[in-house]
């Protein structure tokens, strides 16, 4: 084989060994091609956005919002790890809050229906006019006040005081004033010999025995009398 058979050989091979090479080059200036546009205007539109924040924005911020994001890598971690809990929480009460959301929903549309919320929205308004009629120190000594009537209250739960008041109650009920009759002292001695009169004096004399002990003496020799027995 002569010397220029073997430098055409070579050549051969040269150009064999290229085509690929060439050919890649011919598909990068293609996608140059083709990406070149899309680069240009997506420049374009990067200026025009970046525009807005060129006044507030300063390279200096951007470096010292990338070391506290560096120093408070800790802190991330943390706060993602707690937000998976979170995550975790939440999927694993969503069944239960299906179910309890609905009754609670109507728990509280029945509170609405009864008025329940009208009633305390009236009590806050009335709460408002006590604050702005009394000061302070008027409601502290209204307080003391309330506490006394409490404690009237439950000595009133007395099933034989609540007997009383109703039969109490019931008196104006029975009464007939129009067909009174004025009573002379005969018609006063005939009346005592009714048997209702003489309930009626019976109780009247109770009462009057159990009024006499609101007396402050009533009250002393009381005590003194209790203390005597006592000892």
């Amino acid at each position: 084989m002569t010397n220029e058979e073997l430098i055409l050989e070579r050549l051969d091979r040269i150009e064999a060994q290229l085509a690929p090479v060439s050919e890649s080059t011919r598909s990068l200036n293609e996608l140059k091609e083709d990406v070149t546009p899309l680069l240009n205007d997506a420049f374009k539109v990067l200026i025009r956005e970046l525009g807005d924040v060129e006044s507030a924005f300063q390279l200096e911020d951007l470096m010292l919002l990338l070391k506290r994001g560096l120093r408070s890598v800790r802190n991330l971690t943390y706060a993602l790890q707690q937000l998976e809990n979170l995550i975790d929480l939440i999927t694993t009460m969503e069944p239960l809050l299906k179910s309890t959301v609905p009754q609670i929903i109507h728990y509280l549309d029945s509170l609405e229906q009864q008025g329940v919320f009208r009633t305390y929205t009236a009590m806050l308004g009335v709460r408002a006019k006590v604050a702005a009629a009394y000061s302070p120190e008027d409601v502290e000594q209204m307080g003391d006040a309330f506490v006394t009537l409490l404690g009237m209250l439950k000595k009133l739960s007395n099933t034989d005081t609540i007997d009383f008041l109703n039969h109490l109650l019931e008196i104006p009920a029975d009464l007939e004033l129009d067909t009174c009759k004025s009573l002379g002292p005969i018609g006063v001695l005939t009346a005592f010999s009714k048997g209702e009169v003489k309930d009626g004096l019976g109780v009247l004399i109770e009462l009057t025995k159990a009024l006499g002990r609101l007396k402050p003496e009533a009250k002393t020799i009381e005590g003194s009398s209790v203390q005597s027995a006592a000892h």
